[in-house]
């Protein structure tokens, strides 16, 4: 599987003219990964945009995910059929477990993961999507997957940015050959106030957010910014010209947690 380095997000994309002039936007300065998700209601903006972009279909890499309220086999196969419609495509890319089922929550919630995740194998198996994951499992909730499953999860989208490192399950991660994606990796603004991710803009010449960016790029992390102003989407991307030391990336690695949304998967019920 080739995934792009860095992608294109769609939470909170107004539904509308300015959406599409945004995606296009992204796909115009170079992001081929656009990340979507039913939850996000606007699915059927991102296909216009996509169709309206000028890019071929097969250079794009197209992202949706189950929301819990779908999961189990019969209801996943019915909302990835409704997504795929609704973005106005004949396949995805990658289809991704939106949120776990926790034991917080549900009983069965091994089963619940389980069964959801045989959908995806199955929409893996008749080429309705290129590749198959999940976002927001921490390594308790993946190793019974694993135990399950027949084919495991090639992605794992967590909140992740220099506020909120998550390596633990970055590691977890990596040594089982699951690539990492981030979601809020620019800490939903958090960051940009911080003294030394301020001082190492100035350093480099960039902006807070591409130090982000690029920190997270050399720790093997693909993450996904998004945003509607068209100078912000070009910068976001501009991040492939520069290189933080080692020295530098040590120092953010050794920041306090500070960029967190308190989002755990094991405390809020979206079911």
């Amino acid at each position: 599987m080739l995934i792009p380095a860095i992608g294109f997000g769609t939470y909170r994309t107004p539904d509308s003219s300015e959406g599409v002039a945004a995606i296009c936007e992204a796909i115009k300065s170079g992001y081929r990964l656009i990340d979507g998700a039913a939850k996000y209601e606007n699915e059927k903006m991102v296909g216009t945009a996509l169709a309206e972009s000028g890019v071929a279909r097969q250079a794009l890499f197209v992202t949706s995910k189950v929301w819990p309220t779908d999961m189990g086999y019969d209801a996943t196969m019915r909302a990835f059929e409704r997504s795929l419609t609704d973005l106005g495509l004949d396949y995805l890319d990658m289809y991704l477990i939106h949120w776990p089922a926790s034991p917080t929550h549900h009983n069965d919630w091994k089963e619940i993961n389980a069964s959801t995740w045989k959908a995806l194998e199955n929409l893996l198996d008749l080429n309705c999507v290129r590749s198959i994951g999940v976002s927001n499992f921490k390594p308790s909730h993946l190793e019974p997957l694993l135990a399950s499953a027949n084919i495991p999860p090639m992605v794992n989208q967590i909140e992740c940015n220099p506020g909120m490192r998550q390596q633990a399950t970055r590691e977890w991660c990596a040594e089982r050959d699951i690539v990492v994606e981030a979601w809020s990796p620019l800490g939903r603004g958090r960051i940009f106030e911080n003294p030394l991710l301020l001082s190492l803009a100035r350093k480099y010449g960039k902006t807070v957010a591409q130090i982000a960016l690029r920190w997270e790029v050399q720790s093997d992390i693909i993450p996904i910014p998004k945003s509607v102003n068209p100078d912000r989407i070009r910068q976001n991307i501009n991040i492939f010209d520069f290189h933080i030391s080692d020295e530098d990336m040590e120092a953010i690695n050794s920041l306090p947690i500070f960029g967190e949304s308190g989002l755990d998967p094991d405390a809020v019920d979206f079911g």
